[in-house]
């Protein structure tokens, strides 16, 4: 159940970096509140997998997730640069979120 968790933490993370461009195109209480909540549930969601899951691995693979995803979202939704570069580090941060896993 702490890596269901996990993953949600991480889709979470990734929702709160749409989010903060959200707010900062159109600063209302309504996108405060939708980027608190998607950050807010994110952390409610790190620590419940931090409860079973080692503080090093899980905080890897959350930030892998969040980095990660959002790089992805961004390529998606705000046609930032597609480069063989950029999807080869993000396959990087992911390997290595995997790496920390199974070396621990």
């Amino acid at each position: 159940m702490s890596w269901i968790y996990l993953i949600l933490a991480g889709l979470f993370e990734m929702s709160g970096v749409l989010l903060i461009n959200k707010f900062n195109q159109s600063r209302n209480w309504k996108s405060f509140i939708l980027l608190i909540s998607g950050f807010g549930l994110s952390f409610i969601f790190l620590s419940l997998a931090m409860k079973t899951l080692p503080m090093g691995t899980a905080y890897a693979v959350w930030t892998g997730i969040g980095a990660s995803g959002g790089a992805i979202l961004g390529m998606i939704f705000y046609k930032e640069p597609r480069s063989f570069m950029r999807i080869l580090c993000i396959g990087l941060v992911l390997s290595s979120a995997v790496g920390l896993k199974l070396a621990g």
